[in-house]
Order: C-alpha cells, then structure tokens, then sequence
C-alpha cells in the first residue's frame, strides 16, 4: 500500500473505530443496574469464573415498609428458575448492600428464620454451622455489603465489606442457605421474584 493510501485510509478507520465505541459503550453502561438507589456491576470475577447479574431484590421489613438491604444474585447462567440455581455446580454469588442499621442480633434472627423456612429437616446437622454464620455477625450500617460466594464442593464463603471472615462447609449448606431467599418461603415473594430476574420492587 502506497503512502498517500494509508493517510487517506486512516479517516475512514477512524470513524469505523468511533462508531465501535459508541456502539459498545451504551451495552457496557446497560450491564450495570440499580435497585433502591443502589447500583451493582452487570458482570464480577469469582472463584476464577464470571458471574452475570441475575437480578435485584428489595428487602423491606415492619408493616410500614422500611427498606433494609438491596440483595443481589450472581449466577453462571442467568435463569429465572430458581430450582436451576439451587441444584447447579456452578459458583454463585448473593450479595446483601445495606441501607439500613441492622444490629448483630438482629442478623442472627433473620438466619435463624430463614433456615427453619429453607432447611426445616435439616436443622440438626446444620446447627453447628448455623452458629460458625451467627459468631461472624457484627451490626451493619447503611452502605456496608457482606457477601456470600458458593463454591462448589467446598460451601459458601463469607466476606464483609470486600474482606473474606471464613468459609463454612458443604454443598448442603449452601443449598439451603440459598433457599432461604429462593426456596418457597423467602423473606418476601418480591424480594425472590426480584432476584430472579423480575422488577425491584
């Protein structure tokens, strides 16, 4: 190729390359969502895989509705099937952004009904485990995020604002600790239809 064919090409590859960005910058900004004033990446890296946002869900508590924390759901394979997240392989992630204050104890009731909901008939060999959960929690403040990543064949693993507390064992702990927001009773019908792809309500 000729001098004056590479200088007269290159306006041509400029705006070829502009009109890329401009069409990959709208899908990159769309991937990202907000529920409740707070918004969550479309895409993170956990456990060496990448997980896709499956959806939000608003946690509201009291007759009059206080909004406590926006839960996120981060899947392999998004799926508006619950049963599929709670019988897959594959890593997933529930994250829990706060907007409320919400005291220790105030935690370990909401675990501690959330398993006799998820996991009636498996309470005595969970109970251990149950309290590993319960003597990590501290009160949490608007802002804060704790994290529950499940890796597959080793359990769920905690972490608070980014820093890993432990990791608590077992596949059937992680299935019912999923459960206790995509089984048949979680918090709130919303808050599960939410996280399973509907709206944040």
């Amino acid at each position: 190729m000729s001098t004056r064919a590479s200088f007269a090409s290159l306006p041509i590859i400029a705006s070829a390359a502009l009109l890329l960005c401009l069409c990959a910058a709208p899908a990159a900004t769309a991937a990202a969502r907000e529920c409740g004033g707070v918004s969550f990446p479309g895409h993170l890296q956990a456990h060496g895989a990448t997980l896709t946002l499956n959806g939000l869900g608003l946690r509201k508590a009291t007759i009059f509705g206080i909004k406590v924390y926006v839960g996120a759901l981060y899947v392999g394979h998004p799926t508006s099937d619950a049963a599929a997240v709670l019988s897959s392989s594959d890593p997933a992630e529930i994250e829990l952004r706060f907007v409320f204050h919400v005291t220790a104890g105030q935690l370990r009731d909401a675990w501690r009904e959330g398993f006799e909901k998820s996991a009636r008939g498996q309470l005595a060999q969970l109970q251990s485990r149950i309290a590993q959960l319960d003597g990590w929690m501290t009160s949490v403040s608007s802002g804060q995020r704790m994290t529950f990543l499940r890796i597959p064949g080793v359990g769920v693993q905690y972490s608070l604002d980014g820093a890993v507390k432990g990791t608590i064992p077992g596949d059937d702990f992680a299935r019912a600790f999923f459960a206790i927001w995509l089984g048949s009773s979680p918090p709130s019908p919303e808050l599960r239809a939410g996280l399973l792809g509907g709206p944040c309500t």
